[in-house]
């Protein structure tokens, strides 16, 4: 006779972490700008490219369309849309949004920053380091 035995049950992941997070601030800047788009859009996307006087600077743009690599994040009712060649550079990123006196803009507050230029339009980023 056979013993029946039960296929083992996959195991639960975890809940991964967000790339990056919204503070109030920024998310409702954001619903702010894509409620005035001239068209609907699928979400922000984040990026970072090499550029500066740093050597990196950091891109915000309206995504019409999410592609299939991006790692895609819901937080405060704005998708946000992550290259992924960014993704390592933005691992445990804040975004918040700033007004002061003399301007309004989103800043990065980034765990992964070495360094930044004067003006504050780029910076060095190196890649989040991985827990094995």
């Amino acid at each position: 006779m056979s013993t029946l035995h039960a296929a083992p049950q996959p195991r639960a992941r975890r809940p991964r972490p967000k790339v990056v997070t919204l503070t109030d601030r920024a998310a409702e800047r954001v619903r702010e700008i894509m409620a005035k788009a001239e068209k609907p859009y699928a979400g922000l996307r984040v990026g970072v490219k090499n550029g500066g006087c740093a050597g990196q600077e950091y891109v915000l743009e309206y995504a019409e369309t999410a592609d299939p690599l991006d790692e895609v994040v819901e937080d405060k009712g704005v998708t946000i849309l992550i290259e992924p060649k960014a993704v390592l550079f933005l691992i445990g990123t804040e975004i918040d949004y700033e007004v002061t006196r003399l301007a309004a803009k989103f800043v990065f507050k980034n765990p992964n920053e070495t360094d930044a230029c004067g003006c504050g339009e780029s910076v060095t980023i190196q890649p989040a380091k991985l827990e094995s």
